[in-house]
């Protein structure tokens, strides 16, 4: 998902309430903290907080490695059952934007070790078939016309840990019509006929065993946005890779005259979460540099303003004077970058989402 050093806080700290700035009115902090929720796409956060939830070790793993687009969901325990060599689960996928496209659908099983009679029979058998089936009636899911058989593979009998499955066809048509979405059943079957001891192979289940081998449903899917990815340049020594660098070489100079003021360059901009209140849902980063510009784009334009066309012109009319209600140009990003946020949504799903636009990486006159 740190506590980083925040050179300019983005919000002033009160001590007696970190989410409410001292100096600014409530109204006014609701309709910022509103605007900020537009700028991520969140509509309702949690409204408890989660600091005694555990995000799944996959989650953090894909975040720390930079991929995007991910959201780990977990079925609640009543959604979870199994009797003999049989396991229905079902995700609530109310949180999948009709906008978002799926690009895949992992389900993730922890199998345990292997608790069958100690005899011939379970030395002899060392694999077994494990089935996945899209329920099409909850009421008859053994019938023919009650299932879609969506995978089956071959399964180590001795073996323990995660097993990832692809079901994305099943999620997809979850999502284009939630009413079909019925669960998923899973069957564990001996091979050529030779029973099976329902005890031998086993799927962690959120009710029996700690919650870090629940199971798990991983969606990889695209908004249909695009945004370059953060150096990692900028990238801090956290071990999100979401730190506060500092710019020590703007804060050394000597300040200049009135008349001379500091050309257009990048300075430190610190988003803190905590401070902002959002620290009880967002998992990672804690805060982020999203750096800001300012300064001057006196005439003439050099290069290491990095001006447009458009700008080297205005500028020359705004030295000539020719019009009045010309400006000289403004000291603005010329490039943005994107990071990855990892959060708890309000159904407690884990998320990981990129967010275009969010890092201004070098600055020019516009």
């Amino acid at each position: 998902m740190l506590l980083l050093p925040l050179p300019l806080p983005l919000l002033a700290w009160a001590p007696a309430c970190p989410a409410r700035p001292a100096w600014a009115p409530e109204d006014t902090r609701d309709q910022a903290l509103k605007k900020l929720l537009e700028v991520f796409g969140i509509e309702d956060p949690p409204r408890t907080p989660l600091y005694f939830k555990e995000p799944p070790q996959y989650m953090v793993d894909l975040y720390n490695t930079g991929c995007s687009g991910a959201r780990g969901q977990r079925p609640p325990s009543a959604s979870t059952s199994a009797h003999g060599d049989q396991t229905r689960l079902l995700f609530l996928l109310s949180s999948v934007a009709k906008n978002e496209v799926v690009l895949t659908a992992e389900l993730h099983l922890f199998k345990l070790r292997a608790r069958g009679p100690e005899g011939a029979l379970l030395r002899r058998q060392h694999f077994c078939q494990i089935s996945f089936y899209q329920v099409l009636d909850k009421e008859a899911p053994d019938a023919p016309e009650g299932k879609k058989l969506l995978s089956a593979r071959l399964l180590a009998v001795h073996g323990f840990g995660w097993e990832v499955f692809s079901i994305t066809q099943a999620v997809r048509d979850w999502v284009a019509e939630e009413s079909s979405n019925q669960g998923l059943l899973v069957t564990v079957e001996g091979l050529r006929g030779v029973p099976l001891d329902s005890s031998t192979v086993q799927f962690a289940s959120g009710r029996d065993h700690h919650a870090s081998k629940n199971p798990m449903l991983v969606l990889f899917t695209d908004d249909g946005r695009r945004a370059a990815a953060l150096p990692s340049s900028f990238l801090g020594s956290s071990p999100g890779g979401a730190g506060l660098p500092e710019l020590t070489s703007n804060r050394t100079r000597a300040p200049r005259s009135a008349e001379s003021p500091l050309p257009c360059q990048r300075y430190p901009l610190s988003v803190d979460f905590e401070e902002i209140g959002w620290s009880g849902w967002i998992i990672s980063p804690r805060g982020y540099n999203a750096y800001h510009c300012k300064g001057s784009c006196p005439f003439p334009l050099g290069e290491n303003m990095r001006p447009t066309n458009h700008a080297t012109v205005q500028s020359i009319i705004n030295a000539l004077k020719l019009s009045q209600e010309v400006s000289s140009p403004c000291c603005v990003p010329d490039k943005l970058f994107s990071i990855n946020l990892l959060y708890f949504d309000d159904d407690e799903n884990v998320v990981l989402k990129q967010y275009d636009n969010m890092v201004a990486g070098s600055c020019g006159c516009h």
